[in-house]
């Protein structure tokens, strides 16, 4: 395991090869990425809802972090994971410029993997059980329910244990040690309810697209995705910049 000091020079390294990829390439990677998170929230879903109470949460839980152990072990660019690259930014190792295409060009990527999932899983009979299909309208309505406030700081929460299971899993040196650092930090944000926008990208279009109650556009963009995101980029482009400050050459 590298130290945390090794893993701040490794990550200039990281942040210089995603900041040149090219715009074909930032979208596509961000398609899969979208779609292996969308994996995860589903796998989560059919647990959580199958095993029912605060076991089924915490199983729930489990099955999740299969999403962010794809993006890192079969290569995708995810944006939340990304908020690293401010980091190395503000060292000055890579152009913010190439930070914001990045982010920008793989957060349309993401969106438009994570709405293919929901629309293939919506059309494929997977929602048909009742007890399921209520638990995907549920979870899109508690969603949109939230507060502007609340779902920045629950932004926040997550991409702080997410960017941290990104962090530890660059300085790991074998692929299990990898799977092992993203599952922990992801399982509890799940657990805890933080919220993740490319998940949530997933989770609102599917409950629109099954008829939930107070899930609507305006509601998915303006109450949950916009502050989830703002809080992401905080909580995660905030460790990195005191990892960086910390560790500046």
């Amino acid at each position: 395991m590298l130290s945390t000091k090794e893993i701040t020079r490794k990550w200039e390294t990281i942040a210089q090869g995603k900041a040149s990829l090219s715009i074909p390439n930032l979208l596509l990677l961000g398609i899969l990425a979208g779609m292996f998170i969308a994996f995860g929230a589903l796998g989560s879903t059919v647990v959580s809802s199958g095993v029912g109470g605060g076991l089924g949460k915490l199983l729930g839980a489990c099955v999740f972090p299969t999403g962010l152990i794809l993006v890192v072990m079969a290569g995708a660019e995810l944006f939340t994971g990304n908020c690293l690259m401010a980091g190395p930014a503000l060292n000055g190792k890579v152009k913010w410029t190439g930070v914001l295409k990045n982010w920008l060009f793989v957060y349309l990527g993401n969106m438009c993997g994570a709405f293919l999932f929901a629309w293939l899983v919506s059309g494929s009979g997977l929602m048909a059980k009742a007890d399921l299909a209520a638990a995907a309208k549920s979870i899109a309505d508690s969603k949109c329910a939230l507060t502007f406030g609340e779902a920045l700081l629950r932004g926040i929460g997550c991409n702080i244990l997410v960017c941290g299971a990104v962090w530890m899993a660059s300085g790991a040196q074998n692929a299990g040690g990898k799977a092992v650092l993203c599952f922990f930090p992801v399982m509890l944000f799940v657990a805890c309810g933080f919220e993740h926008s490319v998940a949530n990208m997933y989770y609102i279009p599917l409950g629109m697209l099954l008829g939930a109650e107070n899930a609507n556009v305006g509601a998915y963009l303006l109450s949950n995705l916009l502050p989830v995101t703002l809080g992401n980029i905080i909580g995660g482009a905030g460790l990195a910049v005191v990892y960086a400050s910390i560790y500046r050459e």
